[in-house]
């Protein structure tokens, strides 16, 4: 056993290189043609029936619109029930034959399998499944005073969308449906401060990265990691260190900083038409997927940033006077936010 693991640390990387000087060239020739012929033949959602998660505000609203206008039917579901009611209203004058909302929670595993089995009920079938539902928590994982108080984190973030697809999955099977994950770039690049976020992001794109696997061609799975977006997170909505939700724009200042927040339209288009063209994955913006190659090449630098622009000295300090911070506040913030995230008004529960 040592002996083919010393053959293999040998020769591996050069074998892997001379691989993909050979094997990528055709390879992304055809990935450049099949993406070419998906963009020009998109699928047709017309009477399609798609659930979504978490559409009361933000992204998912914004999805709800964005498929209305493609013909789609919906199901809608958030905690806020007159929220629903008022993004249901709006997708019918956009389109949407039929709407029908699901007050309930994710993070109940009950609500899951009964939002499901309402949809099918009223429709007979599902055709896209949108696990958009989601939370944000900031805090110094040194500075927390009891890391329970994070649960809701993984509860809605996570475990939402995993009982969320495997109450849907076999209904998803029988029209060779698919799913769309709204995750986070910080799955993958993750930011000081949102440690449970990040983690939660990180666990559902792997998640959905084995379930591809497995799944194979029965049930597509487009999953969309954006970077800052127009929501309610964007407002300064987060999951604070004593567990309780708050709105606090002086924390988003710090957190965001100087990144170009992105508006929540643009973004529910981009993911409707990934989904639409069968995409396995979407970064929104589009440019924010750089930051995925600095992750792989030059981690201690990106490392050396974050800690530069969120933490203080060696022990963290408090964020609300981070480098970040001065530089949203001192004019960036009206250039690279939209104007809606002046407002700290969210939609209450």
């Amino acid at each position: 056993m040592d002996l083919v693991n010393g053959a293999l640390n040998w020769a591996a990387m050069p074998a892997m290189v001379a691989s993909l000087l050979l094997f990528y060239p055709p390879y992304y020739l055809f990935k450049l043609c099949y993406s070419f012929l998906s963009y020009l033949f998109p699928d047709d959602l017309k009477r399609k029936v798609v659930l979504i998660t978490g559409a009361s505000s933000g992204i998912g609203e914004q999805l709800a619109y964005q498929y209305a206008t493609k013909g789609a039917c919906l199901a809608l579901l958030a905690r806020r029930e007159w929220s629903l009611r008022q993004v249901a209203d709006r997708a019918f004058e956009l389109g949407a034959p039929d709407v029908i909302i699901l007050p309930g929670d994710v993070a109940d595993p009950d609500d899951c399998n009964r939002f499901v089995q309402a949809t099918i009920d009223h429709y007979g079938r599902l055709d896209h499944l949108v696990c958009n539902a989601g939370i944000a928590s900031v805090g110094a994982f040194q500075e927390i005073p009891d890391v329970t108080n994070y649960s809701p984190q993984l509860d809605v973030n996570f475990w939402g969308a995993v009982q969320s697809t495997f109450a849907a999955l076999p209904h998803l099977k029988r029209t060779r449906g698919r799913i769309v994950v709204t995750a986070s770039a910080t799955g993958w690049n993750p930011v000081p401060r949102m440690v449970f976020y990040n983690a939660a992001n990180a666990a559902l794109i792997n998640f959905f990265e084995t379930l591809r696997s497995e799944l194979g061609s029965e049930v597509g799975i487009t999953i969309v990691t954006p970077g800052w977006i127009e929501s309610e997170m964007s407002k300064g909505k987060f999951l604070k260190e004593h567990g309780g939700v708050e709105v606090d724009q002086e924390y988003r200042d710090a957190q965001i900083g100087l990144f170009p927040v992105e508006y929540a339209k643009n973004c529910a288009r981009a993911m409707v038409q990934a989904a639409r063209q069968g995409d396995r994955y979407l970064t929104v913006p589009s440019w924010f997927g750089t930051m995925y190659l600095w992750r792989v090449f030059a981690p201690e630098v990106v490392e050396f940033c974050y800690r530069l622009l969120y933490m203080h000295g060696h022990g963290g300090g408090d964020q609300t006077d981070a480098p970040s911070k001065t530089m949203a506040q001192g004019g960036g913030k009206q250039m690279l936010y939209p104007s809606s995230l002046r407002s700290s008004d969210v939609k209450n529960d």
